[in-house]
């Protein structure tokens, strides 16, 4: 029976694999795996537009080309545009959801503004030395990046479409680190065109591509490090072993390219602060390396991984690192060197709560299964792409039962949790979860041509 269904598991990630690896581009809009959003583009008079509205593969043109990408373009919806007035958010939970329900109906992502300022603040106040690059993957809404960027925060791209999208929201060049390490050679050209000049790189091959393509471009190596109790392990793809660092910079200062730093990455939700205490370590034997070699290293970027609580009961969060953080940083590095991090999960995750219904309910081997209008290829993503655990809360304070939670669409892989304590549910009922705004919409799919949560910033 184990045998069988593992075999059913392989065979429903095969089909998520085979589905999540078309790209479909509809005017200027760009689906991938991890992201999407409408880009906006300025047109002949410089000002902006929404590419790909009306005409062929458009709503407005009647055609059908591209269908399932259009379903995204009420994902992300702007505040100007669906106006949810902001003392809202100062309810208490229950009457919360029901007026925002009343307004926007479900499945509904909400990104508490306030809440976001404040993650923001934290991190400033927690790591006040570290200049915070947030990490768009998480939750690319145009709201949160304007809002952090309003805050003075600078963003982390992985992509010529995220870079596209961070710049249409009036953000300076100057505040974009393109930091995946391995890019598409006209990604690297549009960086150059938008003069969005810092990058990062792992391999001797990359040099000469960012050195032909972006000339002149400010590099920071990026340090293969242990990612022992992070959710999300990196290290297998990303990061070069210590002895290769230093050569790498020097031969990418050789190429022309200003050779800053060096990078590293922890993990998505880190849980276990050695990791940090370690790669910290080690970029500083780099830096007197470097030294040595007279090549000054002026930026060590932290990367992310700065884990949440997702339940009360969690005793890991931000506030038990970054004492000890705050205090290496500074015995390790001299204060000529800029420290900077990329947290997304840290800033976006807090700030986020999933509201759902119950559109279907059955009694399967005694256990109460209830049918969510959100599922595993829609907002709770998190859980297949990034091992992530979720709180559900209902409005029902009643006895409650062993139950099984799944998704909308036709396939049993769309299971959400097969053991929650929850109260009796009617179709209609409310299910909800907090600490979701990262990692959900961002990865959200169309399959069965059901669309994504609607998400806002309020």
């Amino acid at each position: 029976m184990l045998l069988l269904t593992a075999v059913y598991a392989i065979e429903a990630l095969l089909l998520r694999w085979r589905t999540c690896r078309n790209v479909t581009l509809v005017g200027a809009e760009v689906i991938t795996r991890r992201r999407a959003w409408k880009v906006k583009m300025p047109d002949k008079t410089g000002r902006s537009k929404v590419s790909g509205s009306g005409g062929k593969g458009s709503r407005a043109g009647g055609s059908l080309v591209g269908a399932s990408s259009l379903l995204r373009e009420t994902q992300f919806v702007p505040a100007e545009v669906h106006k949810t007035p902001p003392s809202i958010m100062k309810l208490p939970i229950p009457k919360r959801i029901k007026a925002l329900i009343k307004m926007h109906g479900t499945p509904l992502l909400v990104i508490d503004k306030a809440q976001l300022t404040t993650e923001y603040a934290k991190f400033r106040r927690l790591l006040p030395r570290v200049r915070l690059f947030y990490a768009i993957k998480a939750n690319p809404h145009p709201d949160i990046i304007k809002t952090l960027a309003d805050l003075g925060g600078s963003f982390d791209v992985a992509s010529e479409g995220e870079m596209r999208h961070v710049l249409a929201q009036g953000v300076g060049e100057d505040r974009i680190i393109f930091a995946n390490t391995i890019k598409r050679p006209e990604a690297l050209e549009f960086a150059r065109k938008a003069k969005v000049n810092f990058c990062t790189f792992d391999n001797e091959p990359e040099i000469y591509k960012i050195a032909k393509h972006a000339p002149g471009c400010r590099v920071l190596a990026r340090l293969k490090v242990a990612n022992i109790g992070s959710l999300v392990e990196l290290s297998l793809k990303f990061g070069a072993d210590q002895d290769q660092i230093v050569p790498m910079l020097l031969k990418a200062r050789a190429m022309g390219l200003k050779a800053e730093g060096v990078s590293f990455h922890v993990g998505s939700q880190c849980l276990n602060i050695d990791n940090y205490l370690h790669a910290f370590e080690a970029v500083s034997d780099i830096v007197e390396e470097a030294a040595r070699h007279d090549l000054k290293i002026t930026t060590v970027n932290i990367g992310g991984g700065f884990p949440i609580r997702h339940f009360k009961h969690d005793n890991v969060g931000m506030e038990t690192f970054a004492g000890t953080m705050r205090r290496e940083l500074d015995r390790l590095f001299d204060k000529s060197i800029n420290i900077m991090a990329e947290p997304g999960r840290a800033l976006a995750g807090p700030s986020g709560m999933l509201i759902t219904r119950v559109v279907g309910r059955s009694i399967r081997n005694n256990k109460n299964y209830y049918y969510l209008d959100d599922g595993v290829y829609g907002d709770f993503s998190g859980i297949v792409f990034d091992h992530s655990k979720y709180e559900f809360k209902t409005l029902t304070k009643t006895q409650k039962f062993l139950s099984i939670l799944a998704g909308p669409t036709c396939d049993s892989f769309d299971t959400i949790s097969i053991s929650e304590e929850l109260p009796e549910l009617e179709v209609g009922s409310v299910v909800y979860v907090q600490n979701i705004g990262a990692y959900s919409c961002a990865s959200a799919l169309t399959f069965n041509g059901i669309p994504p949560a609607k998400a806002i910033v309020v």
